[in-house]
């Protein structure tokens, strides 16, 4: 089946995570995606052999974001690659980049620079704080812009007085890579309708506050907030965790108190709870919740969650274990939709969260091996006999 953006030409010269799974997303659908890395490679290839991160055999946050691209180096400082990369921009759909404001005329990546040369290009950029504002060109990685700026870093303690909780690698970036690759599909929307491409952009601070979007407005409308306090002195029985008899935690989440209230003494075999005055209503359930989570935590541990799982979900009570992400990743579920698919080298990746229905995705590819991988076969594509490219490797324009 051909991919909706089939023969759509794409330069990612973005680096890390965010701005390169926006074209990584535009790929799954069928672009050509060519990642354009500076002399000695784009610093994310290095990230799987960070500190503390996990060990494996595989480079794998590279294999995850850079799939089925073709790789070109050009040394952007040097003019020479700079008028490479204009010509290619030529006849080029996207270009995504992840430079701050001030770098780009230097680089000869400014928006004005590459529209000019293609006026139906559309120009995308990922940036931590947004392209205007006394921050713009301050830079930030997901953990900084949109897990410790937007407030969600705070808002995931324990309780109040805990220290703040750490996000893992990519918790940001791919939510705002999405946001970015919206951005892009608008856009493509738009030039289809008058031919002209143009300039979107997205950042970390932005993609943070809105995933946050549902507190800040809290506070936007003035609202009182209360402190998170511990598990056991949660205000709410019914929304909050409990430990199983084997020892996992899992997730109640009751809000719809008259049904499900009822149900849950039913599957725990408790209904005289029911004729207890201190649970007889919502509020008395929130007025005596310290007391009534001691009494779930009592019944809870009485069964493992194997066995508490098919009564719960019998009665229609919603809830889920708190897998570790060895359990998110073998779980059947995400491969039945695809959630996690294979790849062509015969091991398994997470898919971009974009599904439409009839529309298979390209089959998720090796990412470039080394930088510039395929620079000689791309610039041949675009004109260039091997003299010439010969003579910009001479010159620098791949790198020394």
């Amino acid at each position: 089946m051909v991919g909706i953006f089939t023969g759509l030409k794409v330069i990612d010269a973005a680096t890390y995570v965010a701005a390169p799974s926006a074209a990584t997303i535009l790929g799954d659908f069928g672009a050509s995606v060519v990642k354009l890395e500076p002399p000695g490679g784009d610093a994310y290839r290095a990230l799987g052999s960070a500190p503390g991160l996990p060990r494996g055999d595989t480079n794998y946050p590279w294999v995850l974001d850079n799939r089925g691209k073709r790789g070109l180096t050009l040394d952007l400082k040097r003019p020479e690659a700079q008028a490479v990369l204009h010509h290619l921009i030529r006849t080029t759909d996207v270009f995504v980049t992840n430079s701050v404001p001030r770098l780009r005329t230097s680089l000869g990546i400014a928006p004005e620079m590459l529209m000019a040369i293609n006026p139906r290009l559309v120009y995308a950029a990922l940036t931590a704080y947004g392209e205007t504002g006394p921050e713009a060109d301050k830079t930030g990685f997901d953990a900084t812009a949109y897990w410790a700026r937007s407030g969600l870093m705070d808002l995931v303690r324990p309780h109040a007085g805990a220290p703040p909780a750490r996000s893992v690698s990519g918790m940001g970036d791919h939510p705002a890579g999405l946001a970015l690759y919206g951005a892009i599909a608008t856009a493509l929307y738009r030039r289809e309708r008058t031919g002209q491409g143009g300039f979107v952009y997205a950042s970390l601070l932005d993609a943070g506050l809105w995933a946050n979007s549902f507190m800040v407005q809290a506070a936007l409308d003035g609202a009182e907030f209360i402190p998170r306090p511990p598990r056991d002195q949660a205000p709410n029985a019914m929304s909050n965790l409990y430990r199983a008899g084997c020892g996992q935690w899992f997730l109640l989440a009751l809000l719809n108190e008259p049904r499900q209230w009822p149900a849950l003494l039913a599957v725990l075999g408790s209904p005289d709870w029911g004729d207890d005055p201190r649970f007889a209503t919502p509020a008395l359930r929130r007025e005596n919740a310290q007391i009534l989570i001691g009494l779930l935590d009592e019944a809870f541990a009485g069964r493992t969650l194997a066995e508490w799982r098919p009564l719960l979900d019998g009665a229609g009570l919603t809830f889920d274990a708190i897998a570790t992400t060895q359990d998110a990743a073998q779980a059947a579920q995400p491969r039945a939709t695809g959630a996690i698919r294979q790849t062509t080298a015969g091991g398994w990746t997470v898919d971009s969260p974009l599904h439409i229905a009839g529309q298979s995705k390209s089959p998720a590819a090796p990412p470039p091996p080394v930088p510039g991988a395929d620079t000689d076969a791309i610039l041949a594509e675009h004109g260039y006999t091997t003299a010439e490219i010969r003579s910009l490797r001479d010159a620098g324009a791949f790198g020394r």
